[in-house]
């Protein structure tokens, strides 16, 4: 897990643009700024922990359309919309598809740099728990097929002999199965195997 993370600032006023950078480089935070939606989309890097500034008022692209573009992409970041426009359709709109939060101008400084951290966070855990969903699901795929049958009833709350019952096989062979899941799965417990097949869910 990279720890280096940036706040990116979409906005088509240079003034703003410039203050809010000042402002967040004197958090001591790493800022990237673009003057359009279409600029952040080819010069963001989607791998680092990050959060977004978007104005929501801009030429060709708007923040909305942004923010559409990203989950078109598939790319979560957290998103803080700022605006001198805003008003309650754009807010719900915005918070409804998914924005972490909604500033309109002016606004305090303490106010939004504890956004930013409060957004950064945010993503760092999402991230994290991405990985080891990843991680859990390459575990998941290594299994057999008979495993995964087994593997899901085990989950489900089925004893061995029901197991056993249900798939035509012989209970020691079930535990064989089980023994094996566990092994794969990194699973040292039944209740470990019941969250992991949850998070498979």
């Amino acid at each position: 897990m990279a720890t280096r993370s940036v706040v990116y600032v979409v906005d088509d006023d240079a003034s703003v643009r410039k203050s809010l950078d000042r402002l967040i480089r004197s958090a001591g935070l790493a800022v990237e700024t673009f003057a359009s939606a279409r600029d952040f989309l080819a010069g963001h890097h989607p791998d680092l922990p990050a959060c977004l500034l978007l104005d929501i008022e801009m030429p060709e692209i708007t923040g909305l359309e942004l923010q559409k573009k990203l989950t078109a992409l598939n790319q979560y970041l957290p998103i803080i919309f700022i605006t001198g426009f805003g008003n309650v359709p754009k807010s719900v709109q915005a918070m409804k598809a998914g924005a972490f939060d909604f500033l309109e101008k002016p606004f305090e400084a303490t106010t939004l740099l504890d956004t930013i951290h409060r957004a950064i966070h945010h993503d760092i855990q999402i991230r994290h728990q991405n990985e080891e969903l990843a991680a859990i699901r390459k575990r998941s795929d290594s299994l057999t097929n008979r495993e995964r049958e087994v593997f899901e009833l085990v989950a489900a709350g089925m004893l061995n002999k029901q197991i056993a019952f249900q798939l035509g096989i012989t209970e020691a062979t079930i535990k064989l199965h089980r023994a094996r899941i566990m092994q794969k799965m990194g699973a040292q417990s039944l209740a470990d195997l019941v969250r992991l097949a949850e998070r498979l869910k």
